[in-house]
């Protein structure tokens, strides 16, 4: 059996994010992925201010920001009337700089980046998760597919929707939106030639848009009500591409299929929009003892108000800010019994986060339902009159967030020579 302080399942961007976290405060997690190397599925991802200030309390804005310029603009077209409205996201956070675009591969990397070589342990696949308790103290038992045992002091699940840790919790599936998501990288060897603005179409059961990365990148979403059940559901990127292609033809605007007709279909992807039900997450399991569990396997979203990596940023600031405010009470020690555990801090995280996500996961759910509006007039009402005019203010001002600093935990408050170490 082999013993681990923390053992993190998933490195994905909350998974990547604790750790680093958590090495700020001088503590080494275990990084457990099923993959071979860090996945990149959905090309790229918008990350707003909110994102922004944790990314710097974690000490690695800086290797993005000079890369990837903020959008100011998001242009959204009517294609049923043609009409466009032109909404600024100057002044909505007052945070500074509006939203910008990141390759997922670049924020990842810069991420693993910042973590010792042998924090990842890649192609580790969970066979089972239990827990054990000896003189008081739990500890997580963890069993990988190869017949590694891994006894872990903590446990955090950054597993993603289908989490294994949130299952041991007891937590709800997610379900499905009834909606999917198509995404991909649209690529311009000699430049695309776009301003650095957000451009969206909304049309009768669908939602598209792009917005460049760089001069040359462009990635580019479709979110439209999934297939009616029995009907094939094509994933090959070949043919994905040519049924938007064909499907579309006629409806969005040729920038838009000029985009889909230069992307690399190798990062072309299709996947229902999936997501925990509200009141699951306000009821449910969040953390038990010292396991818990962050990102998308705490709260899935629908990406309407494109806050699922910004939140899972969130989360790893914020779990590291009580990890450390335990170390700092226990001069420089994680206990995992007694007073100021390691439980109670997991607990006070929770108790934090569960109402913002609570109300991240509805308000994208019913953005993505208004924003993706039937053809009856009230829907196109709410959506262009009211949502538009009136509530895209507040789905703004939801990335004004800060989700505060990391603690300093000193050498000096500590009687030992690791002021990570637990007991």
């Amino acid at each position: 059996m082999v013993e681990e302080d923390v053992v993190i399942i998933g490195a994905g961007i909350a998974g990547l994010a604790t750790a680093v976290a958590l090495r700020r405060l001088g503590i080494k997690a275990l990084v457990l992925e099923k993959s071979d190397g860090l996945r990149a599925t959905g090309a790229a991802l918008t990350l707003f201010p909110n994102a922004w200030l944790a990314l710097d309390a974690l000490g690695v804005s800086h290797k993005l920001t000079s890369v990837y310029a903020p959008a100011k603009r998001v242009f959204v077209t009517n294609l049923g009337t043609g009409a466009t409205q032109e909404l600024s996201y100057a002044g909505k956070s007052g945070i500074g700089s509006g939203p910008r675009s990141v390759h997922r591969q670049s924020l990842l990397e810069a991420l693993a980046d910042e973590l010792p070589d042998d924090t990842i342990q890649f192609s580790s696949k969970i066979a089972a998760i239990d827990s054990q308790t000896l003189n008081g103290s739990s500890a997580a038992i963890i069993n990988l597919g190869d017949s590694t045992i891994i006894k872990a002091k903590v446990l955090i699940g950054c597993d993603g929707v289908h989490s294994m840790v949130a299952q041991w919790l007891g937590l709800s599936e997610s379900i499905n939106s009834g909606r999917s998501s198509v995404r991909g990288l649209a690529v311009f060897p000699h430049g695309h030639g776009l301003n650095q603005d957000i451009r969206q179409f909304v049309g009768v059961g669908f939602r598209a848009g792009f917005i460049p990365l760089n001069d040359r990148d462009v990635y580019w979403f479709l979110n439209r009500y999934s297939p009616p059940k029995g009907e094939t559901i094509v994933k090959d990127p070949e043919l994905l591409q040519r049924e938007v292609l064909e499907k579309y033809d006629n409806v969005l605007p040729p920038l838009y299929l000029d985009v889909i007709q230069h992307c690399d279909l190798s990062t072309l992807t299709r996947a229902p929009l999936m997501f925990r039900r509200p009141w699951d997450i306000l009821s449910g399991n969040l953390s038990k003892g010292n396991v818990t569990v962050a990102g998308d396997a705490m709260h899935p979203m629908t990406p309407d108000l494109g806050q699922g990596g910004c939140s899972a940023l969130e989360d790893a600031v914020v779990l590291g800010r009580h990890i450390g405010n335990s170390l700092i009470k226990n001069k420089g020690h994680i206990v995992i019994s007694g007073d100021n555990d390691i439980g109670q801090a997991l607990e006070r995280y929770v108790k934090e986060r569960k109402w913002r996500v609570t109300w991240l996961v509805t308000g994208s759910y019913l953005s993505g339902w208004v924003q993706n509006a039937g053809s009856n007039w009230l829907m196109k009402f709410l959506r262009d009159v009211i949502y538009y005019k009136f509530l895209f203010g507040w789905t703004a001002n939801v990335a004004c967030y800060d989700c505060g600093k990391l603690p300093s935990v000193s050498l000096g408050e500590s009687d030992s020579s690791n002021p990570g170490k637990i007991d």
